[in-house]
């Protein structure tokens, strides 16, 4: 999900890091709503509030309001300044790392809500402002890595694309397409993930509370824990072969062949080659 970089990136890399970040965002958002009665996904009703804002002349919370704002954009840049800097050193690395800033950010969130929050609203502005942070490191990162195909925090662009697409495959010859089949696909799966991550965040809250962030940090491990999962057993495996290729062995093929053992058909093989040359040799 996250090795793999723009137009090197399969539709099943997509999908797979499109349904459980779009997981992540439909849960953080119901809970920021439930808890906070602000919506921390998406910045697009923000915006109507900060002209709402600007128009009764509230300087106060127009300074909030854009604080929020330009945190989400803040989030998006730093994403992205992550990704193209240090993509050449370890493209894993470069995209982990913005999960990872969001992963502190919500256990941040979690941890003070459930033992110091006092509903108090500074408090309130801050908690939001440091998730719009986190989401927009979400967000930047899943359209930065995947050429603009992937973006979950929000389901107005999506919704927007599902229909158009489905416009189109009215006419046989776009149903044909499997360029426009698989982008249908991945749009469908973000907006499935996050209405599951919404329910669940609805259900789960009055039990968890606060502790549904841990358990949105949770998801998001799984997606930098998989690649790192990966690209361990590629490098096991690459490690594997070049010792046998090269005949030079290994600690790790050495473990390989006593896991798996040695193959009977090859061995059978290799004994049938030995007799041949021996009875050539005698001839």
């Amino acid at each position: 999900m996250l090795r793999n970089y723009s137009n090197s990136r399969t539709l099943g890399d997509n999908i797979r890091l499109g349904t459980l970040t779009a997981f992540t965002a439909g849960t953080i958002n119901i809970a920021s709503l439930l808890i906070f009665l602000s919506f921390t996904s998406n910045v697009t009703g923000h915006y109507a509030i900060l002209a709402a804002e600007i128009s009764k002349g509230n300087w106060s919370q127009v300074a909030v309001v854009g604080l929020w704002i330009f945190l989400f954009f803040l989030g998006s840049f730093v994403s992205n300044f992550i990704v193209i800097n240090f993509n050449k050193t370890s493209k894993y690395f470069a995209h982990a790392m913005p999960l990872v800033l969001e992963i502190i950010c919500l256990l941040f969130v979690g941890f003070y809500g459930q033992f110091y929050y006092r509903k108090t609203l500074e408090e309130t502005e801050y908690l939001v402002a440091l998730m719009l942070f986190a989401t927009g490191l979400q967000n930047g990162l899943t359209a930065s890595i995947s050429n603009f195909s992937v973006k979950t925090t929000h389901l107005t662009g999506t919704t927007t694309d599902l229909g158009i697409l489905f416009s189109m495959f009215t006419q046989k010859k776009f149903r044909k397409n499997d360029e426009l089949i698989g982008r249908a696909k991945l749009l469908l799966s973000i907006m499935v993930a996050y209405v599951l991550g919404a329910v669940f965040s609805g259900l789960t809250y009055y039990y968890l509370e606060f502790r549904v962030f841990y358990v949105i940090s949770l998801c998001l491990l799984v997606v930098i824990g998989y690649d790192a999962y990966k690209i361990h057993i590629r490098h096991f495996n690459t490690q594997y072969r070049y010792s046998k290729i090269y005949k030079k062995p290994t600690l790790i093929a050495y473990l390989y062949d006593k896991i798996h053992g040695i193959p009977e058909i090859k061995t059978e093989i290799k004994e049938k080659r030995e007799k041949k040359r021996t009875l050539i040799f005698e001839d």
